[in-house]
């Protein structure tokens, strides 16, 4: 897997992240540096260990579904990736009532928006993929578009996240689409 892919993903996985950190901008509930440093933080914290966890449970088992691996990854990136533009489409807005970078709010929005991850992982075992590498570029990434969507969130409102995790779940899908062509393509 190259550094382009690797990059796709990590921006992809962290679109949640960023959505959550222009609503969280738009609340008017963080209150200083140190707020804006503990939720990004934790987002990209969670984001590096969700697929190290994935795919440590992945590379025990890619022995026994290693004649359908592609088509697993392809399953779990495209339902991630529908998951994430079934979200962005709601018709829902995030409020806070209290900081969101304190306290189990902090856990909650770091778990939530890091879970597709743990499908990222599973799929990059599936692939035999070194995971430390993305696992970095995606927390990194992920911390990043945080602070970039906390500040974005004080100046341009909601309507800009929604549309990034519309981008989010674009990404994955189609980085889904092109594992199961590379592979089927290998079998022709």
């Amino acid at each position: 897997m190259g550094l382009i892919e690797i990059i796709l993903i990590a921006v992809g996985l962290a679109m949640d992240a960023f959505a959550v950190s222009i609503a969280a901008g738009t609340s008017g509930k963080l209150e200083g540096k140190r707020a804006i440093f503990r939720l990004s933080f934790h987002f990209g914290l969670f984001q590096a260990m969700m697929p190290v966890i994935g795919w440590y449970a992945g590379i025990h088992i890619a022995s026994f579904i290693s004649s359908v691996d592609h088509w697993i990854a392809f399953a779990l990136l495209l339902f991630v990736g529908i998951r994430m533009l079934m979200d962005a489409l709601a018709t829902e807005t995030e409020t806070f009532a209290t900081d969101p970078s304190r306290g189990t709010s902090l856990v909650v929005l770091s778990v939530a928006t890091s879970i597709d991850a743990l499908a990222v992982g599973l799929s990059l075992a599936m692939l035999q993929v070194n995971i430390w590498y993305p696992s970095a570029m995606i927390g990194i990434i992920t911390a990043g578009l945080s602070v970039i969507g906390i500040q974005a969130g004080k100046y341009l409102g909601r309507k800009l996240g929604t549309r990034m995790e519309v981008a989010g779940g674009i990404i994955l899908i189609f980085i889904g689409c092109r594992i199961l062509a590379s592979h089927l393509i290998l079998e022709l």
